[in-house]
């Protein structure tokens, strides 16, 4: 009997989103969705069963907003009984085509924080409630607007640093992530209703070298998962910035270069050796890339107690960096110093800066790879020079030159890598059962467990509990 995909009911094995469940929508919930401070504008927003008629209550002006069409602006002025509080444009929409898929509004005010407060505190007065944190994304969420990888990409675009990060997140917010793990997780489905409906019915459907099958289909989905969680860690650079240590003997330039890449005397730079002597860190951009950036302490055997402590602290920076800039002072003959910081640095991502190019050469890049082979750019951070090849070649070490957001996705967030990591083990269960030749009940119960996993990314296996848990992260009136 030939066992056809599109007649095979999800229903019985697909994850419930238990938060949906357990957690009613019935209450008109109002936030600000601005910054408090003072600005052009500020916005608060209703959502909810009542949000039109709480507007009314409030708002005066030619025509009485709920009679009005969905999305659709309207200018009035917003009262308190009789008093005036602020002139405002009101826009409508009506559920379910609104962010959060209930009937919205929004009251855009001038932005002084007084008023814009003010207006919120007439909304609650006149019927809505206070919103928790997330709560509109929640809504959009448990109202299927949008699924739990979307929502988690809504507050990484809200703290996006960089372009990369931010093109990622709004990929991710148009359905990249949900689209990847649908299309595995349908797959998954199909195999395991095919071999629970043999078993049902092995009169009629066969499973003679269906492990054959299986096993090739299981290798697929492996390398599929492999790719993306190899992007993890260059997501979360993304999002978060490299973590770059700059590593190098006392005076070879490396506050200098800290000062270059930031554009303001940050640091101490003096010629007497030792003047660094704790960790400085920055945040900057090179060319769109994010680095979280560290100045440390010249590398050095020292009887100085002081000195030491940097020193030490110096090494363990190093240990955990994504990225180390190794900063070698052309000018002086390479010592027992450099050697070390050589040998510390032998398996770390390493871009070795031949410093201080505009006096005379004593150390060339044939002399460092010798013992270091790695990447190696001539520059000088006094004069500024060097300082764009340093950020092509950053670029090229983690994002292979450009980032094809179009067509590959990224992992940004740490939760969805747990996710993806506990699927790969459990396909891998499937794999090795079906070598080990095990009856094929065992490998549903794995294939559901990389099922249930998957859908915890887009929240289809998902408890109130983490549901609240992640939502409660976003700001206020998102």
């Amino acid at each position: 009997m030939f066992f056809e995909q599109e007649n095979i009911s999800s229903t019985e094995y697909a994850g419930t989103r238990e938060g949906a469940d357990m957690m009613k929508v019935t209450e008109t919930i109002a936030a600000i969705s601005t910054a408090m401070s003072d600005s052009g504008i500020g916005i608060v927003r209703i959502s909810g069963p009542d949000a039109f008629e709480i507007a009314d209550r409030i708002y005066k002006g030619k025509k009485t907003l709920s009679s009005q069409p969905s999305h659709t602006v309207h200018y009035g002025w917003i009262k308190d009984g009789e008093n005036t509080i602020d002139e405002v444009l009101v826009m409508l929409m009506r559920g379910p085509h609104s962010y959060t898929g209930e009937d919205t509004v929004e009251i855009d005010c001038h932005g002084g924080v007084f008023v814009v407060r003010k207006i919120l505190e007439t909304v609650l007065k006149n019927g809505a409630r206070a919103a928790e944190p997330g709560e509109f994304t929640k809504r959009a969420f448990l109202n299927g607007r949008m699924d739990l990888s979307q929502a988690e990409a809504v507050i990484d675009v809200i703290h996006s640093k960089n372009e990369y990060a931010l093109k990622n997140s709004v990929s991710q917010l148009k359905g990249s992530v949900q689209r990847k793990i649908s299309a595995m997780r349908e797959e998954i489905l199909y195999h395991t209703a095919y071999i629970e409906s043999a078993l049902d019915d092995p009169e009629h459907i066969s499973l003679d070298g269906y492990g054959d099958i299986l096993v090739e289909k299981v290798e697929e989905l492996l390398k599929e998962l492999k790719k993306l969680i190899d992007t993890a860690d260059n997501g979360r650079m993304m999002q978060e910035g490299i973590r770059t240590v700059i590593v190098g003997k006392p005076n070879a330039g490396k506050s200098s270069l800290l000062n270059a890449l930031v554009g303001e005397e940050r640091a101490i730079v003096t010629e007497i050796e030792g003047t660094t002597r704790d960790i400085l860190e920055e945040h900057i951009q090179l060319n769109g890339v994010s680095l979280n950036i560290m100045d440390t302490a010249g590398i050095r055997k020292t009887e100085d107690v002081v000195e030491k402590i940097g020193v030490d602290r110096a090494k363990n920076q190093a240990e955990d960096a994504d990225l180390i800039i190794f900063v070698v002072d052309s000018s002086r003959n390479l010592d027992e110093n450099d050697f070390e910081i050589m040998e510390m640095i032998q398996d770390k991502n390493v871009i070795v800066l031949l410093n201080k190019s505009d006096l005379e050469t004593k150390v060339t890049k044939e002399m460092i790879q010798e013992h270091l082979d790695k990447p190696m750019i001539e520059i000088s951070a006094k004069e500024e020079e060097g300082i764009y090849e340093l950020e092509q070649t950053v670029k090229e070490m983690f994002f292979r030159g450009e980032i094809a957001f179009n067509d590959e996705v990224y992992i940004t967030n740490v939760r969805q890598k747990e996710a993806l990591e506990q699927a790969f083990t459990s396909l891998k269960q499937v794999k090795r059962s079906i070598e080990d030749g095990m009856p094929e009940d065992f490998y549903t119960i794995d294939l559901m467990d990389a099922y249930e996993a998957l859908g915890s990314i887009t929240g289809e296996t998902i408890g109130e509990d983490l549901v609240n848990e992640i939502f409660s992260k976003f700001c206020m009136g998102k």
